[in-house]
């Protein structure tokens, strides 16, 4: 059973940069889609970014395109999310997760989740 862990978070001032990553174990993720997922306090969780299997295609929310980067390293097992001009609005919990399929956007598509890194931007 893969499991995931996520790192990289920690409290920044606006304009910083973070680089987050999700770390595999227990099994492959080279087949895998993976995603990003947020959750502010008080708010529903919502979608950041996605990738394919291959890494060939992803897909970045429209308000945090140019400033979130997501990516993958089969080899290592690891995905990333690469932030840029972090902003208070970007405070959350920040979550990856494994589709079992090599390709979605779908949080319910998404079988195996991590525990999440916290990410808080001061203004």
């Amino acid at each position: 059973q893969v499991q995931l862990v996520e790192s990289g978070g920690g409290l920044v001032q606006a304009g910083a940069s973070l680089r987050l990553s999700c770390s595999a174990s227990g099994g492959t993720i080279n087949t895998r889609g993976m995603g990003w997922f947020r959750q502010a306090p008080g708010k529903e969780r919502e979608f950041v970014a996605a990738i394919s299997s291959d890494g060939l295609t992803t897909r970045t929310i429209e308000t945090m395109k140019g400033r979130f980067i997501v990516s993958r390293d089969n080899a290592k097992n690891m995905m990333y999310l690469q932030m840029y001009n972090l902003q208070p609005g970007d405070t959350a919990e920040y979550y990856c997760a494994a589709a079992r399929s090599s390709w979605t956007i779908l949080a319910p598509n998404f079988d195996v989740w991590g525990q999440g890194t916290r990410v808080t931007v001061s203004s």
